[in-house]
């Protein structure tokens, strides 16, 4: 087999290396650093399906590969980040369900055929993005960040629509709702910089705002 092969998987194996780097970080109660290697597990998430999709590399054990690297960047790294954060608080413990809702999230989404461009409930990514930013930016009331685990862990195994930002053959990336959350992340950066937030404050706006468009949009089209 061609040593191109291997690149996806390989690129896979790096976001799985970032998440328990994260982890580490994340008992330690170094939410900064955490969240840096969500970061980078993200960037190698996007890149590894990019990289499957130039080689035609795909293949079962990529498939399965990358569910697993993704448990632990975006179900189980977040949910300590929040814990951790969250102290001796007896509610830290309401955070392990999004560990589960998370692994039932990727393990549907694999046997889902509906979900090729766009999504049903939340992506991992995404809600992960919002406790990790959550917890750099603003690090709120132990409540309030066991509310936050709840309300994403159902969204992550609901039937609400989702759209996605994949760049495939054929599917229109840039249509009205996109454009319209494109604006929105414009706008979350220009406040985080006129207001001094700290940056990862951005992050927390932007894809709060792209679960707030789609719920309107569910809730307009009766989804």
């Amino acid at each position: 087999m061609s040593i191109t092969k291997h690149i996806p998987n390989t690129i896979t194996c790096l976001n799985l290396v970032s998440g328990v780097l994260g982890v580490t970080f994340a008992l330690q109660g170094r939410p900064q650093a955490a969240f840096m290697l969500m970061l980078a597990a993200a960037v190698f998430d996007f890149c590894d399906g990019l990289a499957a999709r130039l080689l035609h590399a795909y293949s079962p054990i990529g498939k399965e590969l990358d569910s697993l690297a993704d448990m632990v960047s975006f179900g189980v790294l977040p949910t300590l980040m929040l814990y951790s954060a969250m102290g001796d608080s007896p509610a830290r413990y309401v955070t392990l369900f999004l560990a589960a809702m998370s692994g039932l999230r990727l393990a549907k989404f694999n046997v889902d055929e509906r979900q090729e461009t766009d999504f049903i409930g939340v992506a991992t990514p995404t809600a992960a993005m919002i406790c990790g930013s959550l917890c750099c930016s603003l690090n709120p009331p132990s409540w309030v960040m066991a509310v936050v685990a709840v309300v994403l862990g159902l969204l992550l195994v609901s039937e609400v629509p989702m759209f996605g930002m994949k760049i495939k053959p054929g599917h229109k990336l840039l249509d009205t709702k996109r454009i319209v959350f494109l604006c929105l992340v414009a706008v979350s950066i220009i406040v985080t910089v006129v207001f001094r937030f700290h940056w990862s404050f951005a992050v927390l706006l932007s894809f709060t705002v792209y679960i707030l468009e789609n719920l309107l949009i569910a809730a307009v089209h009766g989804k």
